[in-house]
């Protein structure tokens, strides 16, 4: 007898109740007073213009909370080691679930980082190849590239029963790194002429390395190591004396009084410059490095990182370098096909790992591939890729934009990546600006309704059909369809790319039409930025501003950045009589007290420190004799406190017309950046804003032809359409502008597009199409131009 039915119902659990994520009075940088309530395991996409403050919400309030309270649970001791961090300005913060936060920050810029490195991957494939490698070499530390092989012996003193015993020891460690390149894969050759001048002496300023200056350090050590006479000229050095300057391995010296080392100019440029990551680099370093070194092929082991040892062992007659120089569908599939009882688990783990690279549209990478040649979206997913298979539930795992840098074919793939992770009963954040990505949202927080001061508020909290038909911003332009234009322009000559094959590339011979928007497009992995970077960017006249991030430190803003607080500083000099120095936070005018930077950081030790605005200078960072200065009526602080938009209006004419800090104003205002104040710290700016900023200050160079590479990353739909207005007048003011881009109302935009692929990694590589928008739409011979008309036509 079935009873069932009679049974009734339970009574709701308390512990059920706790299914949102309670937020109020949230006043984090920008944010008013913000209350929200978020559905637990579910997705919901936090949208909003650039700099309305979803990232402050998300990031610093909700998921920052949530890695504190983490980090409390450990001992005092452990906190001792750990980042300290400060809580949120926030009323209430309940039901936090352990956050995971998928950014876009690009991977570590070590040259020896690869994707196997940062991921498990490579580890995985160390320990196979020990236990499966023929001939055995040693333990998985012997296939690694960031291990050196070294062997040493020598007595040791050791105290027995009392009695001091001399024993002699050997040891040796087996690493894999090749002994010549030291695991970097490249050599380098340095021009000595790019470091001096031999026409003069030290004391003349024959060095031009950037840095080295006589007036610091440097010259207090080269004047007092008594290598050499720094009042002759270096073309009259001996061999000894070129030696010491160029190549002597750090020495210990004593110059007045004071305990210091001495290292030859190369050990040092090594040292300092070339143990970085080009792309991490500031400009002018990397300008110097450019000019100075070469950099080629280790002949040793031919790029692949490894020694002799850990190349000679293979299984399958595959050996590991090959392995990691496979692309990751193709190495998936070798994996997949080796059999051995013995390794089971592990083969089953890298066989994940590898599937997983696959499933997020990674598949073709390699291992082998730097990290810090991965863009901002590519680094993104190689990060979720470790969360895929977790078996963790009730995380709240956080994404800063994952559409950014993938194709429209791609983000269908994103979207259902992020539901995999919701229906494993995860609750999934998401700021987002694509409207493919917000259409899977089950709850949508839109913030607004402006941008920095202007923003900080709800205004729109529900779903999607909810969000299409308010009011807002967002909602407004949800279903932005941008047309084709009646017309194109006319070229007025071509760019030749003759046999690129960077990467992926198969001898791609491309001719690039001057003085008209080209916009290049293909899936992610197709060779379009390796056509950029191989082909373009490196001529006469090429502006290239790439994804990298702008390098700043809280003292840092969009004033010094953009190099606008120069002039500035000097017409506030010359209207005074005074020095320009005074009117720098970071020197002679700076507030004693705080140093210039506004506030004063108090260290806690364990705990987050805390920062308390200036008893002296009332956060305004200067000496208070430097305020009685002015210029067009206003104060140094005075201008550092105003927005773009308002110092563009002050400086247009009247007492303070600046023209110098007018135009670099006129063009962050042109970015979209009005809003922005010029003394607010790089470090609060969101990613699009940096990316905006970075854009502002380029287009102050001089130069023919502009690279962009996704300049609508960060992007509102609303502010796409003043993107495009900004790149009409540039092509109009007689530039060329190529724009790599996956978002279609640019594409639509364009007079000429190159589209790239048919797919990614060896799958891509050639131009499948050029021509008009127009024709690509007609044609719909490509993914892109599938989509494209779709989009036109929606």
């Amino acid at each position: 007898m079935d009873t069932r039915k009679n049974t009734p119902t339970p009574a709701p659990h308390e512990a059920d109740d706790h299914d949102l994520i309670r937020v109020h009075g949230a006043r984090v940088n920008n944010l008013k007073d913000v209350s929200v309530e978020i559905p637990k395991r579910r997705l919901t996409v936090f949208t909003g213009v650039s700099g309305s403050g979803k990232s402050s919400l998300v990031f610093s309030t909700i998921a920052a909370e949530s890695q504190r309270m983490i980090n409390e649970t450990y001992s005092a001791f452990l906190q001792g080691f750990m980042p300290t961090l400060a809580r949120p300005d926030v009323d209430v913060l309940e039901g936090l679930t352990t956050a995971i936060i998928v950014d876009q920050e690009r991977m570590g810029a070590d040259p020896r980082s690869t994707v196997g490195t940062a991921t498990d991957a490579n580890a995985m494939l160390r320990i196979l190849f020990s236990r499966l490698g023929t001939p055995h070499i040693g333990s998985p530390q012997a296939f690694s590239f960031n291990v050196a092989s070294i062997s040493g012996a020598g007595a040791v003193t050791l105290e027995r029963a009392g009695q001091k015993v001399k024993e002699r020891r050997s040891f040796s460690i087996t690493g894999g790194m090749c002994p010549r390149c030291e695991g970097r894969g490249s050599v380098n050759d340095i021009d000595l002429t790019a470091l001096y001048d031999d026409s003069l002496s030290l004391n003349e300023g024959a060095l031009t390395i950037p840095g080295y200056s006589m007036e610091g350090w440097y010259g207090r050590i080269f004047r007092g190591c008594g290598y050499f006479d720094p009042d002759k000229p270096i073309a009259k050095f001996t061999k000894k004396q070129l030696h010491d300057l160029l190549h002597r391995e750090p020495t210990k010296i004593k110059v007045e009084g004071i305990n210091l080392t001495y290292s030859g100019l190369i050990p040092q440029i090594q040292k300092s410059f070339l143990s970085k990551d080009r792309e991490a680099m500031q400009p002018h370093i990397r300008a110097f490095v450019d000019r100075a070194v070469t950099f080629t092929t280790c002949p040793e082991c031919e790029g692949t990182r490894l020694s002799e040892a850990a190349r000679s062992s293979k299984i399958a007659g595959t050996g590991i370098a090959d392995a990691c120089a496979m692309q990751i569908n193709d190495l998936a599939k070798w994996v997949s096909g080796l059999e051995e009882p013995s390794v089971a688990p592990l083969l089953a783990a890298l066989r994940h790992t590898l599937d997983s690279f696959v499933e997020i549209g990674l598949g073709y990478l390699s291992l082998d591939r730097p990290s810090g040649t991965l863009s901002g979206g590519e680094a993104q997913r190689t990060k979720m890729i470790r969360h895929l298979g977790s078996s963790l539930t009730d995380v709240t795992y956080v994404f800063d934009e994952p559409t950014i840098g993938l194709h429209p074919h791609d983000i269908q793939r994103m979207n259902g990546l992020l539901l995999q992770l919701r229906n494993k009963g995860n609750t999934v954040l998401v700021v987002e600006h694509k409207p493919e990505a917000i259409a899977i949202a089950d709850h949508v927080v839109d913030l607004g309704p402006g941008a920095g001061s202007a923003g900080g508020e709800v205004v729109f909290e529900g779903t999607v059909e909810g969000l299409r038909a308010s009011d807002t911003t967002t909602g407004r332009h949800l279903d932005d369809r941008a047309s084709l234009k009646p017309s194109v322009r006319e070229p007025s000559g071509k760019l030749e790319v003759r046999g690129a094959d960077l990467h992926n590339l198969r001898g791609v011979d491309v001719d690039i039409p001057l003085g008209v928007l080209v916009v290049l497009t293909g899936v992610a992995g197709s060779g379009k930025s390796s056509l950029v970077r191989g082909s373009v960017s490196g001529r006469d006249g090429v502006v290239s501003v790439d994804q990298t991030a702008i390098r700043g430190s809280r003292r840092s803003n969009p004033a010094t950045y953009t190099g606008m607080l120069e002039p500035i500083r000097k017409a506030f000099a010359k209207a005074n009589g005074v020095k320009p120095a005074l009117f720098s936070s970071n020197s002679e005018g700076a507030c004693p007290n705080c140093n210039g930077a506004g506030v004063v950081y108090t260290d806690l030790g364990m705990m987050a420190g805390v920062a308390n605005p200036c008893e002296v200078c009332d956060g305004k960072r200067f000496q208070a004799e430097v305020l009685d200065y002015t210029f067009g009526g206003r104060d140094i602080s005075e201008v550092l406190s105003m927005s773009v938009d308002e110092a563009e209006r002050f400086y247009a004419d009247g007492d303070a017309k600046l023209p110098a800090a007018h135009k670099i104003l006129t063009n962050l205002s042109d970015v979209g950046l009005g809003y922005l104040t010029l003394g607010q710290p790089l470090t609060t700016l969101s990613g699009g804003e940096r990316q905006r900023v970075k854009l502002a200050t380029r287009m102050a160079e001089q130069g023919g032809v502009y690279v962009l590479d996704e300049p609508t990353a960060g992007l509102h739909l609303a502010d796409v359409e003043q993107l495009l207005g900004l790149l009409d007048r540039l092509v109009d003011s007689g530039k060329s502008v190529i724009v790599v881009e996956h978002h279609q109302a640019v594409m639509a935009h364009a007079d000429w597009i190159i589209d790239l692929g048919p797919g990614a990694g060896h799958e891509g590589g050639d131009v499948v199409f050029e021509g008009t928008p127009a024709d690509l739409v007609t044609a719909r011979s490509t993914l892109t131009g599938e989509h494209l008309a779709e989009y036109v036509g929606g």
